[in-house]
């Protein structure tokens, strides 16, 4: 996977643009960080393509999410608590 800089993609953007196809995936960095991702897409791709994107977002989210409940501990969490506390905050809305 190639990396470059924004500056390089403003210069060099024609450069870029034919080199894609090839390389498949290109990651835009600003001061040496990624902020974007440059892929090839055609009609044909495009909805997969943006599917997969999303679905992997969402993936990668959950997969946080996991990790998250398992460092405060939470994964330990009966179904019986988690029951006790939409019951709290069921009751509290109502108030």
């Amino acid at each position: 996977m190639k990396f470059i800089t924004v500056r390089d993609f403003r210069t060099s953007s024609a450069n870029i643009w034919k080199s894609l196809p090839e390389e498949q995936e290109m990651v835009i960095t600003n001061n040496g960080k990624p902020i974007a991702l440059l892929t090839p897409l055609s009609d044909k791709t495009l909805e997969n393509t943006i599917f997969s994107i999303r679905q992997a977002r969402a993936i990668n989210a959950v997969k946080l999410i996991q990790q998250e409940s398992v460092k405060k501990g939470l994964d330990k969490t009966t179904m019986e608590e988690i029951d006790e506390e939409i019951k709290r905050i069921r009751k509290q809305s109502k108030e």
